[in-house]
């Protein structure tokens, strides 16, 4: 193995620039490095498969005569060589995918919190520019005990929502009439306005023994 090969094996890539193709690069290293580590066995498997601890004297001590010493020496030395490279090559490979995953969470996670700030920002928005819904009529009188009383409404209660109308299509009384008429025996979201707090009720209008199916006086707010 080369000097440069040497030094190439050794370094491992800055920790905040690891990429994919940095990642790609050691892989390729790696693999050069098994090819030339299989080639030098390959040598000493020629040399009637010595391997790396076959002795290289014969019974006597004199050096073998049926090999290639100085091949055998010379692949036994580059196998351990290149080994060393290959689990440092290995270290780098794995170092790489821990900052890269790393790196991947954090950006996943910032996305996720981006995101969520931005749909709270979008779910601001509008109450932040517009401020709260606006009430278009209060609740004048309640008669005991009417469907009103028992849903929950109180006098002064001021009407932000009356099923669907509401104060961007509220024209006159005869709007909540008409919902009131539509939806005989049948739950109907109000929501209002109670001493500066917002209340959601159910109001069921239901024929009684009073008049009408609410049993309240509704009157429009001045806007």
């Amino acid at each position: 193995m080369s000097e440069k090969e040497g030094r190439q094996s050794g370094s491992s890539p800055q920790a905040s620039a690891v990429t994919v193709s940095d990642i790609q690069e050691l892989i390729r290293r790696k693999e050069e490095i098994e090819a030339q580590i299989k080639a030098n066995y390959d040598v000493l498997e020629s040399q009637k498969g010595v391997g790396m601890n076959e002795p290289l004297v014969d019974c006597e001590g004199y050096p073998r005569s049926d090999v290639d010493l100085y091949q055998v020496r010379t692949a036994r030395h580059n196998i351990v060589c290149l080994q060393n490279d290959h689990k440092a090559v290995m270290k780098q490979v794995e170092e790489a995918l821990h900052q890269l995953h790393a790196r991947d969470k954090e950006k996943q996670a910032r996305d996720t919190a981006e995101a969520r700030e931005e749909a709270l920002s979008r779910d601001r928005g509008p109450r932040e520019g517009l401020g709260p819904p606006q009430a278009f009529a209060r609740v004048n009188s309640i008669s005991p005990g009417s469907p009103a009383s028992i849903a929950g409404l109180q006098v002064d209660d001021e009407i932000v929502e009356f099923g669907s109308v509401n104060t961007h299509n509220f024209q006159s009384l005869q709007n909540i009439g008409s919902v009131v008429q539509h939806s005989e025996g049948k739950p109907l979201n109000v929501t209002v306005n109670r001493r500066g707090e917002k209340h959601q009720l159910r109001l069921v209008p239901t024929r009684w023994a009073g008049r009408g199916l609410l049993g309240c006086n509704i009157v429009p707010l001045q806007r």
